[in-house]
């Protein structure tokens, strides 16, 4: 999130409150600092810990969505040490139910769920299709990245953006964009560890 903080910031300004990337850059860097402070806490615990520290330090809708995301997700992981890639499938399957029962969004709304969807989608494509997860959330990244493209033409519904109406057309989605960034990190963390 540092590294994309401003980006995400002029994305913001120019259909939100251009304060995305600063509030994704305070609570992830929060989260970070929380982390080194523990040890041997198992993956659930851990996203549980990341999205309780997102829900209090991240302003605007996103530090509440993104919290309530990983918090289901690291419940659904539970107290295991290690998970397949199946049980990280139902994580982000879990974590995405947050997100729209929280923000009531929908594929097509010029939300987060517009890159978080496609993302869920081709990652249980890739491990249906034998694949495993470290490949999977390769596959995951490329649909999160086109889902996020695809809201520029788009008019937002829900948010911040939806007060400007058709004035929101033409403009990258700021959540999708750091869902994107998100999957991203999965992904990098998967093949770290192969």
């Amino acid at each position: 999130m540092a590294a994309n903080r401003d980006f995400l910031t002029q994305l913001d300004a120019a259909i939100g409150d251009a304060d995305h990337g600063v509030n994704m850059d305070r609570g992830f860097s929060a989260a970070v600092i929380d982390l080194d402070a523990t040890t041997d806490l198992p993956p659930g615990e851990l996203l549980i810990r990341v999205g309780g520290t997102l829900i209090y330090r991240v302003g605007g809708a996103a530090g509440p969505l993104y919290g309530t995301c990983l918090r289901r997700a690291g419940e659904s992981l539970g107290d295991a040490q290690v998970f397949d890639g199946e049980a990280l499938l139902t994580a982000l399957r879990v974590g995405l139910g947050g997100i729209q029962k929280l923000g009531a969004a929908e594929e097509g709304d010029k939300t987060i769920v517009d890159a978080y969807a496609p993302a869920l989608t081709a990652f249980e494509r890739e491990l249906r299709a034998g694949g495993d997860a470290a490949i999977a959330a390769r596959k995951a990244v490329e649909a999160a990245r086109d889902g996020m493209r695809a809201t520029v033409p788009m008019q937002a519904r829900k948010g911040r953006a939806s007060y400007l109406g058709p004035r929101s057309v033409g403009h990258q989605d700021p959540g999708a964009t750091s869902t994107a960034s998100l999957f991203a990190a999965l992904a990098g963390a998967l093949d770290g560890e192969r």
